[in-house]
């Protein structure tokens, strides 16, 4: 590549790719207060369930709350309601189908992202034919090891989502499967607060991974003035 296409290559991924990473310095931010609610959620019926006396239902409707399973908080927090004649509830199953979606967006991003910046960290070398960009050689590596990083934790993150989501599935939130545990081994309210823990640092990893792509901004800024200079002093 010679070096007038390089420069051209690198003023469009300096301009393109640092409003990509704009949208994504915010976005993890929004998943991980929307994984944060959940959590809050099902953290709520957990505490509910390890303190309540399941007793059988006395309501004359089927769809009338039960008063034993339900905690105000959790349907505050996500709309989740346990009726006598139901099984479980939607808000439940909406829940896991986040998850799933959730783990699976991040396993795909860690894929793409981490093969990007695979390609990007070599072809980065190719800053070190020019002098007059020599002090922004590291600021340039640091932009792709930031978001290698990312991509990593986005890995991370849609396993221990994957994991939360395993012990979801495990669990029958039937209203009488619930009572039955709570009943006899009481396992539930564990699971559930297990399944929260994992949630939470799925919360943590989006979070982090949001802050190393914000860090990047000023060194896309300086990187991307130097480079235009470059190229409109060539023509």
């Amino acid at each position: 590549m010679g070096q007038d296409q390089f420069l051209e290559t690198a003023r469009n991924l300096a301009r393109y790719h640092r409003e990509h990473e704009k949208f994504y310095s915010r976005a993890p931010l929004e998943e991980a207060a929307a994984l944060q609610r959940t959590s809050a959620a099902l953290r709520a019926l957990a505490e509910r369930w390890s303190t309540v006396d399941a007793r059988k239902p006395e309501a004359a409707s089927p769809f009338s709350g039960a008063e034993d399973l339900n905690d105000e908080r959790a349907i505050e927090l996500a709309g989740i309601l346990f009726m006598e004649g139901e099984g479980e509830p939607a808000e439940i199953s909406r829940i896991k189908a986040e998850l799933r979606t959730a783990a699976e967006d991040n396993e795909q991003a860690e894929e793409w992202l981490g093969s990007a910046m695979e390609t990007s960290w070599r072809m980065a070398e190719a800053l070190l034919r020019f002098p007059e960009l020599a002090d922004l050689v590291s600021e340039r590596h640091r932009i792709i090891s930031n978001d290698w990083q990312a991509a990593s934790l986005m890995g991370i993150l849609a396993r221990n989502l994957e994991r939360a989501l395993a012990i979801l599935e495990v669990l029958d939130f039937s209203p009488a499967a619930v009572r039955a545990d709570l009943d006899g081994t009481g396992a539930f309210p564990a699971f559930l607060h297990s399944a929260c823990d994992l949630i939470d640092h799925a919360s943590d990893l989006a979070a982090q991974s949001a802050a190393l792509v914000h860090g990047n901004e000023r060194r896309w800024r300086v990187f991307k003035q130097r480079v235009e200079e470059l190229v409109e002093g060539d023509e």
